[in-house]
């Protein structure tokens, strides 16, 4: 067993709450002593792939949702890479943001493009109605899966469904097709979009020693910018690096998130719960969020909102540490990239200003120095450009001087020590 698995395995003992064995009371005479039969451990659930629920824009936002308003007698089906695999799975949909009840007439899983769909079923049922506000899980299926596999999940809408929750920035060609089409190989008339509709989740079954790393964020979580269906994020980086111990890694990036107030999605205080606390298996958090609060505020997207000061960011990412703290739970955080001249010759080219930067750089000083996390990872340090710490280094830049490139999101996941991310945590409840 490497010193990785060692952490883990410790970390596992800690968060499950085992005490050691204490010694065992000498055998009756009457009574041999017989051998023990050792137990393995039970499986349980782990969460392997994500996409974080936002709420559908109008039409007066700067950006278009890339989805119809509606859908009816039609399916959408998407590809979902999961981190790790497992001998069943259950997928979770969602209505977080629906202020009506959402008919699902039939969803379906294949284990590879062009393989014959296995159908879902909800409490044993092709279909299903999900609340407004709520989601659902599937039964659990018996698909065996390996670590690093895309899956395609289609899902049948019978009735008429005007479109409220969906996740925006998918990074990944999304398809829908006329009428109901689940169980088909390959889709017929199908358009595409690159936004994520109803699939927010999906979890394997996995051995007790499993768990998952939840990485919270914004675009630069979310892959904005990395190359099309190509799962360049830098958490499906890290992903890659995480699978052979056995851990997990799921994004809960949303494009233009912020920490403390409502952007393209629910502030990253508002979901937490949601989106981190509540999936299954998760035993460390990584918090990378905070450059839109600094510089949204002046700009198209919020133009009379006043910009955050640093104690405000401060009391944020503590009250994210406390709650993850409270259950235990391992929580990182990332320092804030470097941003000079980003979305040049956009409707967003003010995004970067001097005083903004200078906020920026006071936050990642006291997140290296005083910060509540358990030990922070330093992307800044990391993709910066040592001739110009305020700009992203050319290699690792998109080139909107904002969003690392693929190489950029290599490097970011290439900062994370492992033994770090997955040692107990330090500032935690007690756990004895």
């Amino acid at each position: 067993m490497n010193r990785l698995s060692q952490m883990t395995a410790t970390a596992l003992l800690a968060l499950s709450g085992t005490a050691a064995a204490s010694p065992a009371s000498p055998a009756s005479p009457a009574s041999p002593a017989s051998p023990a039969s050792p137990v393995s451990p039970a499986p349980h659930w782990v969460a392997s792939w994500q996409a974080s629920p936002q709420p559908v824009w109008g039409s007066d936002f700067l950006f278009p949702t890339l989805i119809p308003g509606q859908l009816q007698d039609q399916t959408s089906r998407q590809s979902a890479r999961l981190s790790l695999g497992g001998p069943r799975l259950r997928v979770r949909l969602s209505n977080a943001y629906g202020t009506r009840p959402l008919k699902i007439g039939a969803a379906s899983v294949a284990a590879h493009t062009g393989d014959t769909p296995q159908p879902l079923r909800f409490d044993g049922q092709p279909g299903v109605v999900i609340g407004p506000g709520q989601d659902r899980l599937s039964d659990p299926l018996p698909l065996a899966t390996a670590d690093r596999q895309a899956l395609q999940v289609s899902v049948f809408l019978p009735e008429h469904t005007p479109l409220q929750t969906f996740h925006w920035e998918g990074r990944q060609t999304s398809w829908i097709a006329p009428g109901d089409q689940h169980r088909l190989p390959a889709l017929h008339g199908a358009s595409s979009t690159t936004a994520r509709l109803l699939l927010s989740g999906i979890e394997v079954e996995a051995a007790a020693s499993t768990r998952s790393v939840v990485v919270i964020g914004d675009s630069i979580t979310d892959g904005a910018t990395t190359s099309l269906d190509q799962d360049q994020r830098w958490t499906d980086h890290l992903a890659a690096r995480l699978a052979p111990e056995g851990v997990a890694v799921v994004n809960a990036g949303i494009s233009g998130g912020r920490l403390l107030r409502d952007g393209m999605g629910e502030s990253a205080l508002g979901r937490f719960q949601r989106d981190v606390l509540d999936q299954p298996g998760v035993a460390s958090v990584i918090v990378l969020i905070g450059i839109n609060d600094i510089s949204w505020p002046g700009t198209a997207f919020a133009r009379t909102q006043a910009r955050p000061s640093l104690a405000e960011l401060q009391a944020g990412y503590r009250d994210l540490a406390q709650r993850a703290h409270a259950r235990g739970l391992r929580i990182l955080g990332a320092t804030l990239p470097p941003f000079a001249g980003a979305l040049p010759r956009t409707p967003l080219d003010d995004y970067y200003a001097a005083d903004k930067d200078a906020l920026r750089q006071q936050l990642n000083a006291w997140l290296r120095t005083d910060g509540p996390f358990d030990a922070v990872i330093d992307l800044d340090a990391a993709l910066r450009d040592p001739a110009d710490p305020s700009r992203i280094a050319a290699a690792y830049d998109s080139g909107d001087h904002l969003h690392p490139g693929d190489a950029g999101n290599r490097a970011m996941a290439e900062a994370v020590d492992l033994e770090v991310l997955m040692g107990p945590s330090t500032r935690g409840a007690d756990l004895r």
